[in-house]
C-alpha cells in the first residue's frame, strides 16, 4: 500500500474524530430539553404507589436517578443537599432509586447514614428511567413549573444552583 494512501487514511480518520469531539463534549444525555416526561407511577420506599404527575408541573422539580452503590451519586450528594437546603421550600426534590444492585432495605440503610434531600422513590420496573431516558445513575433532570425539562446532567460537577436560582426567581 502506498505511503501517501496510508497517511491520507490516518489523517482522514483523525479529522473525523476531531470533528466529533465538540459534538460529543456538548452532547446532552437523557430526555430532550423542553420535553415533558411521561407521567409514570413508581413507589415510595414503603411500597405505596407514587404518581409523578402529583408533583411534576406543580412547581419546579429536581429529579435525580440514584443508587447506593453509585460513586457519582455519593460525590453529588453534598451538592444536592446544599441545593435542597437553599431551594427545598420552592423546588420539589425527587430521588429515584433504581432497582439495580440494591433493594429497598439497602437504600434505607444508606439514607440513614447520609441523609436525604426530599422524597425518595423506588423505580423497580424502570418506568421513571424510561420516561426520563436516564442514561444511568448520577443523572439529574430539572423541570420547570410546566413540567418541561430545562436541565439535564451527569457526572460529579453539575451546576444545579444556576438553573434552580433561575427557576425560583421566575416564580
Amino acid at each position: 500500500m502506498p505511503a501517501c494512501f496510508i497517511r491520507f487514511t490516518v489523517a482522514s480518520g483523525l479529522l473525523a474524530v476531531l470533528a466529533a469531539i465538540p459534538a460529543l463534549a456538548g452532547a446532552q444525555e437523557g430526555i430532550d430539553l423542553g420535553e415533558v416526561p411521561e407521567a409514570v407511577v413508581v413507589e415510595t420506599l414503603d411500597g405505596e404507589p407514587f404518581d409523578l404527575a402529583s408533583v411534576i408541573g406543580q412547581r419546579p422539580a429536581l429529579v435525580e436517578f440514584w443508587a447506593s452503590w453509585c460513586h457519582v451519586c455519593l460525590a453529588l450528594h453534598p451538592r444536592v443537599m446544599a441545593a435542597h437546603e437553599k431551594y427545598g421550600d420552592d423546588v420539589e426534590f425527587l430521588l429515584v432509586a433504581v432497582a439495580v444492585g440494591q433493594d429497598q432495605a439497602r437504600v434505607r440503610q444508606h439514607l440513614a447514614r447520609h441523609g436525604t434531600p426530599g422524597q425518595v422513590l423506588w423505580d423497580d420496573r424502570g418506568a421513571a428511567v424510561r420516561a426520563f431516558e436516564a442514561p444511568g445513575t448520577g443523572f439529574i433532570a430539572i423541570l420547570d413549573t410546566d413540567g418541561r425539562v430545562v436541565y439535564t446532567g451527569t457526572g460529579t460537577d453539575q451546576d444545579l444552583d444556576s438553573e434552580l436560582a433561575r427557576l425560583v426567581g421566575q416564580r
